[in-house]
């Protein structure tokens, strides 16, 4: 068995964070599933609500991420995952077509304005810890061969080998990342706003049923972590 746990130093940092974790087991993450056509077309669409003035900051969604981002140690440049996304489908240049689990982890995200990361259960070594780097640990971006290193003081997912997610939800390590021949996945996805609560859950169930009815996956495990309720235990 193994966890995801929050570390005290996360809390000094962001204590009305809720973070809902889930896992999704014997996946066949190829094309002959239920997925329709259309689902991350029509996501791209619905997710111009969330960013409907310009600049893309002057947005809600959008400035509670970047005032989270002023609040520890970041790479030059580094936007929350969502804020990407949003960007994206605000300029009419939407995410496209991937696969059948990162399109459906990704029509939530954009619907819902929340991101997810979705890491390879296999290629997880040990626990999972969010917290704060010391500075120096590397990290291997998803696409890049180049190694990194974590600044001191950066908010980061880690494992007992390495970083496995840059700036808290800006980049995924290429060492876990989903792809088409994964079979077991861990999900989190984090709400920094503790009035978007009700979409928070409401996100969280639609991962859960698009698994069900485009995957079939039964996903039964889902758990919200907040500052008294820190690890999720999970299993390969």
């Amino acid at each position: 068995m193994q966890k995801i746990i929050i570390d005290q130093e996360f809390w000094d940092i962001f204590p009305e964070v809720e973070i809902a974790v889930m896992t999704a087991h014997d996946v066949d993450n190829h094309n002959d599933t239920n997925v329709p056509d259309n689902l991350i077309q029509d996501a791209n669409e619905i997710a111009k609500k969330w960013v409907p003035d310009d600049p893309i900051s002057a947005n809600p969604v959008v400035k509670a991420w970047r005032d989270a981002y002023r609040k520890f140690k970041t790479k030059k440049g580094a936007r929350n995952a969502v804020e990407n996304l949003l960007k994206r489908a605000k300029n009419n240049k939407g995410v496209g077509n991937i696969n059948p689990v990162v399109d459906v982890y990704n029509s939530v995200s954009l619907e819902y304005a929340f991101p997810i990361a979705a890491e390879d259960l296999d290629k997880i070594v040990g626990d999972v810890h969010l917290t704060v780097a010391k500075g120096g640990e590397s990290f291997t971006p998803i696409g890049e061969d180049e190694v990194e290193e974590a600044l001191p003081g950066e908010v980061v997912y880690r494992d007992d080998k390495d970083i496995i997610s840059r700036c808290w939800a800006w980049r995924d390590s290429a060492r876990v990342a989903d792809t088409d021949d994964t079979k077991d996945l861990l999900f989190y996805m984090e709400n920094i706003q503790p009035d978007r609560k009700d979409d928070h859950i409401a996100a969280a169930n639609a991962l859960k049923k698009r698994f069900h009815d485009y995957l079939n996956i039964d996903i039964n495990d889902l758990t919200f972590l907040n500052k008294d309720n820190r690890e999720f235990v999970f299993s390969k």
